[in-house]
């Protein structure tokens, strides 16, 4: 005979707090009793070192308890962030993340999201790589599809958390018009334009109006990469004075290629990256960026992820705002008494 001691099972739960085992059972998941009921039976289960079978408990339930979180790059910094701060709120709530990296690529991100949903995950949080891809809506009818950062036009979306780049752009252009730029490059991670990543609709109307000359050019995250796109382009004619970043993974290309170059930020090339890492206020100088509520960010999706599990119901999109943080990466461009015109 087995000295092992017996392991508590619901039943002792409901011994001890003179519930029924069906009570037991939805409090323990926080379902269809009070809150006081809650309570008191996950302090009878604690006392009583009750664990719940997870096994059992998806069977009993028809769930896995896993949600699929596809990255679109994590070579971007930023999508690392956000994929490890949901995963976190995501044990929160007793539901466990599997991570996986589309290598922006879409291809990719479709084999991906099936075998994810192939292994019976609860719901499914993209950051899309190509969120005008038919796939999503073949995903959508599969599992609970939430999706970050970008709209997915093409599928019946649980839930949709963006961000609102084009008040983002719109705001650095600004400022990098009114510091008196003329020339600007903006580089961004992706050349396809997508619902909430407007970017070159956005360029090429801002520039117009605000009376500058404005180039889009697709850089990559890696360092390498990114500073090589960098360095054609401050090397070739007609260079800029400044850049606009759309991640700040790709402003630190810029600042490898200036100093490759024996050029300083801000007084020869100015920059403004976008989503405010931590690296990014260590650099000499500190980098401008725009910083997305990573804390809202992660309760919205992780709320709107429970919901759609629970219930099935499509929640309202919601628009996250960037909040600008200023610092020493900006200054006018010198003058150039050749063309008399900004430059280098």
């Amino acid at each position: 005979m087995s000295d092992r001691p017996r392991r508590p099972t619901l039943r002792d739960i409901a011994d001890a707090t003179g519930l029924s085992s069906a009570t037991v059972s939805y409090a323990l998941r926080g379902l269809h009793v009070p809150v006081a009921t809650q309570q008191r039976v996950q302090a009878a289960a604690k006392d009583l070192g009750y664990q719940a079978d997870p096994i059992a408990r998806a069977l009993a339930s028809g769930r896995s308890g896993y949600v699929g979180v596809l990255c679109g790059s994590q070579e971007d910094a930023w999508q690392q962030t956000v994929a490890t701060a949901i995963g976190r709120g995501l044990l929160d709530v007793e539901l466990n993340a599997l991570v996986v990296d589309a290598a922006n690529d879409p291809l990719l991100e479709e084999t991906l999201a099936q075998r994810l949903v192939d292994q019976r995950v609860d719901a499914l949080i993209v950051l899309p790589v190509d969120p005008r891809a038919r796939h999503w809506n073949t995903i959508a009818a599969q599992t609970v599809l939430v999706s970050i950062g970008d709209s997915l036009p093409k599928a019946p979306t649980a839930a949709e958390v963006v961000y609102d780049n084009a008040g983002g752009v719109t705001d650095a252009l600004n400022r990098l018009a009114a510091a008196g730029h003329r020339r600007i490059t903006v580089l961004t991670p992706s050349g396809l334009a997508t619902p909430d990543r407007p970017a070159e609709v956005v360029v090429k109307s801002l520039a117009t109006e605000l009376g500058v000359s404005v180039t889009l050019c697709t850089a990559s995250h890696d360092l390498e990469s990114s500073a090589a796109v960098v360095h054609g382009i401050l090397t070739g004619p007609d260079r800029p004075t400044a850049f606009l970043c759309l991640a700040d993974s790709i402003a630190y290309g810029v600042y490898a290629a200036a100093h490759d170059l024996g050029l300083s930020v801000p007084q020869d090339i100015s920059v403004i990256g976008f989503d405010d890492r931590p690296m990014s206020r260590i650099l000499t100088p500190p980098l401008s960026s725009y910083r997305w509520p990573v804390d809202e960010l992660v309760a919205a999706v992780v709320e709107r992820t429970v919901n759609g599990i629970g219930t099935g119901k499509r929640t309202r999109k919601k628009v996250l705002t960037a909040t600008p943080q200023m610092r020493g990466s900006v200054a006018p461009p010198r003058v150039d008494l050749h063309t008399s015109d900004s430059g280098v």
